[in-house]
């Protein structure tokens, strides 16, 4: 509990210090006159800007933290069967991510009882993520103890109202997964896909690019207004590649496609989260236009892209680097490293016993910086301030 207190007081000082409000009495002729205001020269000072609570917050509490509790801010790592409090107070961790066995025979009590324990073991306030997108990635509803029946995919609702009754879904959706302690949904899904031979076709909306960036757009409106986060993925865009879980996907579609079309919906995504709620997931397909030889979630050429040319500024997310793409690549150094380095800024990781310490040790051997680092950890715990968790 000391972080919290240590960013709230910070909190508290940068927003408690304006000055008293002069009040003003009615004017009196019989008062001298005030003597005229002195002009300003190009060499005077500028006004100061007002300090920014958000900003001096996460200074402040950045400030802080040892090396080992920055590292351990950037994995969202699967929430593990066995002692997920301890392990979560022993690694730092920024998060945890829930599958289907975090819910699987378990009751609501269970479960809420669970994600309490690891919030109240970790130091600073943790994301509590699952994938709930409904239809065939299912994780909360699909356990009868939470929903009659399990959320229905975007196809099936628009099939049946439109965007309206998807909107209406997200509002049901996100009151039950804050019910439960999740403040993250890793949805929605922005890829385009009209063809239902595609892998990642019953995930998305079926729609063309106006359609799909308009449902992107109100959904994320939706998560915001809701307090929920949201994830925008699959970057740059799944299109008709395979099944990265179990092998390779090379994505040898030219740029040019990729910015009048897959770009769209995730820039869509990022506009309408004014408030800072949403992430980016990168994929582990080759975008062969941009970089031929590692998966985008690797890639440092994929992350500048999306920082520069789509001016993503939160949050970056690996897909799960326990996917079958992303461990070819473990080679010179770990998976966590590669995605540091390329730009990521939470590496998603079952193995997150294991990969923390080569982070460290890769940090003690210059491979990665501390100012990277710190960077990166300023955009989770920015992260953390636009959900709520630190009030």
């Amino acid at each position: 509990m000391r972080r919290i207190f240590v960013f709230l007081l910070a909190l508290v000082m940068l927003t408690g210090c304006s000055a008293t409000p002069r009040v003003f009495l009615p004017y009196e002729p019989a008062q001298p006159a005030l003597a005229p205001l002195p002009v300003l020269s190009k060499r005077s000072p500028p006004f100061a800007a007002p300090p920014d609570p958000r900003q001096g917050a996460i200074d402040a509490l950045l400030a802080s933290m040892t090396v080992e509790e920055k590292v351990g801010q950037l994995f969202f790592a699967r929430c593990p069967v066995e002692d997920g409090a301890a392990l979560a107070q022993e690694h730092h961790l920024g998060g945890y991510i829930l599958f289907g066995r975090d819910f699987k025979n378990k009751t609501r009590e269970q479960v809420e009882e669970a994600i309490a324990s690891y919030q109240a073991a970790a130091s600073i306030p943790m994301l509590i993520g699952v994938d709930e997108e409904g239809g065939t990635v299912a994780r909360v509803s699909a356990n009868p103890e939470f929903r009659s029946e399990r959320f229905s995919s975007p196809q099936t609702l628009y099939a049946q109202g439109g965007l309206d009754a998807i909107v209406a879904d997200t509002v049901e959706k996100d009151a039950l997964l804050h019910s439960l302690g999740i403040n993250v949904n890793f949805a929605p899904v922005a890829d385009l896909s009209t063809d239902p031979e595609d892998f990642i076709h019953p995930r998305t909306l079926g729609q063309d690019v106006q359609k799909t960036a308009e449902y992107i757009s109100r959904v994320v409106s939706q998560m915001e207004a809701d307090g929920m986060g949201s994830v925008l993925k699959h970057f740059p865009g799944y299109g008709p590649n395979v099944d990265t879980h179990t092998g390779s996907a090379l994505d040898d579609r030219p740029l040019e496609q990729f910015r009048a079309e897959d770009f769209l919906p995730f820039q869509a995504g990022i506009q309408a989260a004014q408030g800072g709620s949403t992430a980016v997931l990168v994929s582990h397909n080759i975008m062969a236009a941009v970089d031929e030889t590692l998966p985008a979630s690797l890639s440092p050429a994929v992350h500048q892209l999306l920082r520069e040319e789509l001016g993503f500024q939160g949050v970056i997310l690996t897909d799960d680097l326990a996917m079958d793409a992303a461990v070819a690549y473990d080679q010179a150094h770990s998976p966590a490293v590669l995605a540091l380095l390329a730009g990521n800024d939470m590496v998603v990781t079952t193995d997150f016993t294991a990969q923390i310490p080569q982070v460290l040790e890769a940090l003690n051997e210059g491979v990665l910086t501390m100012e990277s680092i710190d960077a990166s950890v300023g955009r989770v715990l920015g992260w953390k301030y636009d959900l709520g968790l630190f009030t």
